[in-house]
């Protein structure tokens, strides 16, 4: 497949997420970096773009530049696709005017800062006709997949609970925020949005509930938390129920001391129960009552994994395989879809517009109903 050009709008010197984007955009195989507006401000950008190694003639000073001098160039020498990798609040803008120039997105999560400007992207994408994707990263490993084809194929029964968690510390200190960019978005409601971390990660445990049972949060009963100082949440818990009659609970702090990066998600159902942890994102436990509990191993051949999992392997039994190499299934999923190849599975490989705005109506659900002393909102 001829890789997919595409231009980054984000991701200079500081910033995080930006490299992984690049890395797993490389891992995939089918996309090239060809042009960026990394930053700011000009002088960053264009130093960021010669640490990078993009061509300085393609390294602008700002996204709207960009968008405008890569339109104008030859078809086979343009862009074609862009990716969005800043903080929240530059996600709508960006996004809207990238489409509207006859460029594909791939943007990180959340959607956008509010549900207003996520709606604002998604009426963009249907007006113009543009594809776009967003990074839910942990729906691209392996066997969050493969627990996903157990419960839709009906072998654990009907969903009956559901328990996730994704908690960090490091945030649990008022000196985390001292000289940190990366903290300094995320706690100020200016740039993350009205929610903090249930808007940073609370939006992959809901997503990761919704991907794996195939259905949608309708109800949630939440309250979120702050440590004294903070002007948005960084820790909250909720209550939540599904549109299939499933009950569940849904924990999102970056305060619990001791824990570094804990996705957990367990899927009770009426005759068996699946157990995945992004920490050890290499098995998946399959409980039953009657039977001795099984461990499933991603990597190599193993026929017990469905063939559209064994497809998105790249190591061999026992190797780690994880979070960029899941980052960089979405990617190839995404090109894929763009050069029009077929796709194997009953799902894209990425998250939705309709995936993202249900995200972002579980977090304005969320906000509403702490807000209200943790009463039951409908999303």
């Amino acid at each position: 497949m001829k890789p997919v050009r595409y231009g980054m709008i984000g991701g200079g010197q500081g910033a995080f997420i930006g490299g992984v984007h690049r890395i797993a955009a490389a891992i995939s195989g089918n996309w090239q970096l060809a042009a960026g507006a990394f930053s700011s401000t000009a002088e960053k950008s264009k130093a960021s773009g010669a640490e990078i190694g993009v061509d300085p003639g393609r390294t602008y000073g700002s996204w709207a530049e960009m968008l405008e001098r890569e339109a104008a160039l030859p078809a086979d020498v343009r862009i074609e696709a862009v990716a969005i990798v800043t903080p929240n609040h530059m996600h709508a803008a960006p996004a809207i005017a990238a489409m509207e120039a006859g460029f594909d997105v791939i943007i990180d999560k959340p959607l956008a800062d509010t549900l207003v400007n996520a709606t604002a992207i998604a009426e963009a994408a249907t007006r113009t006709g543009r594809r776009i994707a967003v990074t839910h990263t942990y729906t691209g490993y392996p066997l969050v997949k493969q627990a996903r084809d157990l419960v839709a194929g009906g072998q654990c029964g009907k969903v009956r609970r559901v328990m996730v968690k994704y908690t960090q510390d490091w945030l649990s200190r008022a000196s985390d925020l001292e000289n940190n960019k990366q903290a300094a978005w995320r706690v100020d409601p200016a740039q993350s949005g009205d929610a903090g971390a249930f808007g940073d990660i609370g939006t992959h445990a809901a997503n990761l509930v919704e991907f794996v049972t195939g259905e949608r949060i309708s109800e949630i009963c939440c309250e979120l938390n702050m440590l004294p100082g903070r002007l948005i949440d960084d820790d909250g818990a909720a209550l939540f129920r599904l549109s299939g009659g499933g009950k569940g609970t849904l924990t999102a702090s970056q305060v619990c001391v001791g824990d570094m990066n804990d996705l957990q998600i367990s899927v009770y159902c009426d005759e068996a129960s699946l157990h995945w942890r992004q920490e050890q994102p290499n098995t998946l436990a399959v409980k039953r009552r009657d039977r001795p509990d099984e461990v499933w191993h991603a990597g190599g051949n193993r026929p017990y994994l469905s063939p559209d999992i064994l497809a998105i392997q790249r190591t061999p039994a026992g190797h780690p395989e994880g979070y960029l190499e899941a980052f960089a299934n979405i990617y190839s999923a995404f090109a894929k879809q763009i050069r029009g190849a077929d796709v194997a599975g009953d799902e894209p490989g990425y998250a939705t517009m309709e995936d993202t705005l249900s995200g972002m109506k579980f977090l304005r659900a969320a906000l509403e109903s702490s807000r209200q002393g943790a009463v039951w909102v409908t999303l």
